[in-house]
């Protein structure tokens, strides 16, 4: 795994005390200075100052989690003593922990919902957007579907939305084969859920056969045991389980970095969050420093679990906005 921004500059730093140790080694004089005692202890107290120690806690989308659970574990390097915690009941269930001012932030693979505004502004906690990545919703396949490995979205939508019906995909296509499809999806807590809702479902109900899951491994083994078995979720996802499953292509598109960043992966294409309480901010500083870190390093990490990094511009935006909250 890479090392990021403090790590690198630790190594940067440490190399070149370490040179510095050997020049002067080679080369000091009794005419050369040497440091006081008063200037190794000044430099000692910034390196103190440099850690911090607190709790932070966050929940939210399964989505986010694999960007958030990499920057706690990188983060852990350089602050050790800053604990991190961050849950995964899914977008709705973590803002619901938000608005009961149970954590300091929230994952959201959604834009947060007007109700959920209202609910936070009742509760008296103000709060800001920070976008951290690009993912595209895969539409996942088991290994055995050679048929429906480039679909619509009227397909996608004859398949998922309930008609009271037992759907088999002959009803999809004629030519395909006469075997009833089998469903796994996010739970409804999900932002997943919320976002297949809005550009596939249009409202309409889920068919009621699926089965749900706010665990995404659930979904990996159902689709991945069933030939006839269709699922979707986080790209990051498919990527890990690529060699079991097959991702469908959406209106002859593949899902990819470049066609998830472009927008061509359309309109399973969409943006993540994280959403942070603005006092704690202010008031934890270990918080304030794992923000920080989260948007100083969202992008390698986003690559690194396999989603879309954003223009680096958008992250320097980001972190003006954070500053502007100290």
């Amino acid at each position: 795994m890479k090392k990021w921004k403090y790590l690198t500059m630790t190594a940067v730093v440490g190399s070149a005390l370490l040179l510095g140790a050997c020049g002067s080694n080679e080369n000091t004089t009794k005419d050369e200075p040497t440091k006081t005692n008063e200037e190794n202890t000044a430099s000692e107290s910034t390196e103190e100052v440099a850690k911090l120690s607190g709790t932070v806690s966050g929940d939210g989308s399964s989505t986010v989690a694999p960007i958030t659970e990499a920057l706690v574990e990188i983060y852990a390097e350089e602050q050790p003593d800053v604990k991190v915690s961050s849950g995964v009941s899914g977008t709705g269930g973590g803002f619901e922990k938000f608005i009961a001012g149970e954590t300091d932030f929230s994952n959201a693979s959604r834009p947060i919902k007007d109700e959920e505004k209202a609910a936070l502004e009742d509760a008296g906690i103000d709060f800001t957007e920070f976008l951290v990545a690009y993912d595209g919703l895969t539409v996942v396949l088991n290994k055995e579907n050679t048929w429906a490995t480039d679909l619509t979205v009227d397909q996608l939508k004859k398949i998922w939305i309930e008609d009271g019906t037992t759907k088999k995909w002959s009803d999809i296509d004629p030519s395909w084969p006469d075997e009833e499809i089998q469903f796994f999806a996010p739970g409804t807590d999900s932002g997943t859920y919320d976002y297949f809702d809005e550009v596939i479902l249009d409202g309409e109900s889920l068919v009621s056969s699926a089965q749900l899951s706010e665990d995404d491994n659930v979904i990996v083994t159902g689709v991945a045991s069933d030939k006839n078995a269709i699922g979707f979720f986080g790209y990051a996802y498919y990527l890990e389980n690529k060699d079991t499953l097959t991702a469908a292509k959406i209106e002859g598109v593949e899902p990819n970095n470049d066609t998830i960043e472009s927008g061509d992966y359309s309109p399973l294409s969409r943006p993540l969050f994280v959403y942070a309480k603005n006092s704690a901010l202010k008031d934890n500083a270990a918080f304030y420093d794992f923000m920080e870190f989260t948007l100083e390093n969202a992008g390698d990490m986003a690559e690194e679990v396999g989603y879309v990094r954003l223009p680096q511009e958008m992250y320097d935006e980001g972190l003006k906005t954070l500053e502007g909250l100290k």
